[in-house]
């Protein structure tokens, strides 16, 4: 077999540059000179014989040669990984590493319940919890970035096709009000009573303020009717403002259990108004499983589930 044009080194300084926008930045992520970054590369090259990048611009720019080699060079990376944590994974769990990722609420309130428990289990295992969007933790699970998410938004058509894709919990969103809210006595509101009170909300460029603005129409809401007296950039701040009396919201639950229970938030009953929203588990069935992921799979995720989900059986 003839020698190989390139090496892992030389495909990772690719690949960090990439990420990072520019030669400097990738070797300060690496830990290495700028000069000897740009050698690897013109070697590289050298080698292969084409042009990686147009250095024409001010951020470092792939031709079609380059963005061809990096399709690669991810598949490449990412293989190696794999072969390190099978490796690892012959240690039975005395060891290893476990990469799960979720999107926002999930990954505040719900992962780091789960995360806990694995690591009371497995306290040699290292994990890491990635949070972003629904289709970032989508692809990071497709490119084995992530070995499994929970995720609440729609997946990308493409990366359905790829994907395992389990119904995992309900999510329900509540209504709640400060406890000293002119309504707060009334044992139950009708859908008409939300329309008097005045909202604090996510702004509305926010991802989750659109799902969850889909939801109340869907269950039957006409959400221009709200009254949104405040916009805030995270519900950590919304649950803060509803408990400082400035106005009602619509919350996850698992995000506000322990200000119920401390009665600082009040999760009044409407009358014919259900909002949930389906929570699934993304994993890649082409890609390795660790051993950390099926300990994970099995022994965590089965105690959070809903009882009607494939996760339980």
């Amino acid at each position: 077999m003839a020698e190989l044009p390139f090496t892992l080194d030389q495909l990772r300084i690719l690949r960090a540059i990439v990420r990072e926008g520019s030669f400097k930045k990738a070797a300060d992520s690496l830990y290495v000179t700028q000069p000897a970054v740009s050698l690897q590369i013109q070697n590289l090259e050298k080698q292969l014989e084409v042009s990686l990048f147009d250095r024409g611009g001010r951020r470092a720019q792939l031709t079609e040669a380059g963005k061809l080699l990096l399709s690669y060079c991810e598949r490449i990376l990412n293989q190696c990984d794999e072969a390190c944590r099978a490796i690892e994974d012959l240690h039975n769990l005395k060891g290893g590493s476990l990469v799960v990722g979720a999107s926002q609420t999930t990954g505040t309130y719900l992962m780091p319940r789960m995360i806990g428990l694995f690591r009371q289990k497995y306290p040699d295992v290292s994990v890491q919890l990635q949070v972003h969007s629904t289709r970032r933790t989508g692809w990071s699970v497709a490119n084995g970035q992530i070995d499994l998410a929970i995720i609440g938004g729609e997946l990308p058509a493409d990366l359905n096709e790829v994907l395992q894709v389990l119904p995992y919990a309900s999510d329900e969103l509540a209504l709640v009000l400060p406890p000293k809210h002119s309504l707060a006595r009334l044992g139950e509101l009708s859908k008409e009573d939300l329309y008097r009170l005045g909202f604090v909300s996510l702004d509305t460029q926010s991802t989750t303020r659109k799902v969850v603005d889909q939801l109340l129409e869907s269950s039957g809401l006409d959400v221009q009717r709200l009254r949104i007296e405040m916009e805030l950039n995270s519900l950590e701040a919304i649950k803060n403002a509803v408990q400082s009396g400035l106005g009602a919201a619509f919350l996850p639950v698992v995000s506000i259990e322990r200000e119920i229970a401390a009665g600082t938030i009040l999760k009044p009953h409407v009358v014919d108004l259900k909002v949930h929203r389906q929570l699934k588990l993304i994993t890649h069935p082409a890609r390795y499983c660790s051993r950390a992921a099926e300990a994970f799979l099995n022994n965590i995720l089965p105690v959070f589930a809903s009882p009607d989900s494939p996760v339980r059986r």
